[in-house]
């Protein structure tokens, strides 16, 4: 398998108008374009392009509604709860965090939890939302059942990432990660590439470990056990059940407050995905002189930096930095996909008619 680049605002023009050829608008279609390629830009091919043959799947089926209109149903000063009724995830996660933005804004504090909406991609984007607004971001997803509980062999919780931003200099504090070892995304990448998985990343239907990408990948889409662990691995002694507990916390924070669906029971509903998010918005001036905070905050991620390396390395990574870098090293040389993704493009190119626009490689 071979990779390609391609111009990035070529490719950002050929997504608006494959969007806008399933009947998104075209402020929608932008909408689900910058977070869809928001983690390309961000040089994270599992949940960049790659994934727009899911998405193809899920708007042609009927799962993705289009003219779905979501509504608030429950409201205070602080937090709100949105009824996605199968919205496209993108649209209800940026609605749903410049809602928490706002509450923010004016109460120093605000919330918002989704239920029913389908995957809504790299949630590190919402984060940086917040963050671009001088305040603290957090966003949480579950996914369907991916991840197998410590001690367990049957998939019961998602792979849930986790994402916080933070304003500082000279780079904006962004983690976020998935509470497995790896994301479902990358599975997808190691089919598509035909490499076996490491072991201690996933396990088989009985419970043993598996390098076997596709064979995990489908016992996940067939549900027919099996999945991938939790971070920390398997058992106690490397410590899985932290991962398998941060993946609950995201659990209960989005689809228990949400009342929505928990992991081991989306996609089961025959057409519906049912998803739940979790925004959170918070105005760190509440604590103080906000240029302070920043500064101070920006000063022990230097020292962190600054501190000793260990041998053979000579540079400390901040979360968030890498990402940056790619997004300038994008820009310049383009985003960087395999021949597969290309030629998923293509269909989807012609299946919408944004054949036009599908970018020609660069090299």
């Amino acid at each position: 398998m071979q990779y390609h680049h391609v111009n990035y605002e070529a490719l950002h023009a050929f997504c608006v108008k494959v969007f806008q050829g399933y009947g998104f608008t075209e402020e929608q279609g932008n909408q689900i374009t910058n977070v869809l390629l928001e983690a390309d830009l961000s040089g994270i091919e599992s949940h960049g392009i790659q994934r727009l043959i899911r998405y193809h799947k899920e708007i042609t089926s009927g799962m993705v509604q289009l003219s779905a209109k979501p509504e608030i149903v429950f409201e205070t000063p602080l937090s709100a709860v949105i009824e996605g009724n199968d919205c496209m995830g993108q649209i209800l996660g940026v609605q749903a965090m410049q809602l928490a933005i706002d509450k923010a804004k004016k109460s120093g504090f605000g919330m918002v939890t989704v239920r029913n909406s389908n995957h809504y991609g790299i949630a590190g984007y919402y984060t940086k939302m917040a963050a671009e607004q001088g305040l603290i971001g957090m966003s949480m997803t579950n996914t369907e059942a991916i991840m197998v509980p410590t001690f367990g062999k049957q998939a019961m919780l998602g792979t849930n990432p986790i994402a916080f931003a933070m304003p500082a200099s000279p780079t904006t504090y962004s983690f976020d990660a998935a509470t497995t070892v790896v994301p479902r995304g990358k599975l997808e990448v190691y089919v598509k590439r035909g490499n076996g998985l490491p072991l201690g990343w996933a396990v088989d239907e009985e419970g043993h470990d598996s390098d076997d990408a596709d064979r995990v990948l489908k016992n996940i889409i067939a549900k027919t056990g099996g999945g991938i662990l939790p971070l920390g691995g398997c058992g106690e002694m490397t410590s899985g059940y932290k991962g398998y507990g941060f993946a609950m916390l995201c659990e209960i924070a989005t689809a228990i407050l949400s009342g929505g669906t928990t992991s081991n029971y989306i996609y089961k509903t025959p057409g519906r995905a049912n998803i739940a998010h979790c925004f959170i918005a918070l105005d760190y001036g509440m604590f103080g002189d906000k240029a302070e905070i920043e500064a101070s905050l920006s000063k022990y991620l230097q020292e962190v930096r600054d501190s000793a390396k260990a041998e053979g390395q000579d540079r400390i990574y901040i979360h968030g930095e890498k990402e940056a870098e790619a997004h300038e090293r994008v820009l310049r040389e383009g985003v960087y996909l395999n021949d597969k993704t290309y030629a998923e493009m293509q269909m989807i190119g012609e299946y919408t008619g944004a054949s036009d626009l599908l970018p020609a490689y660069l090299d």
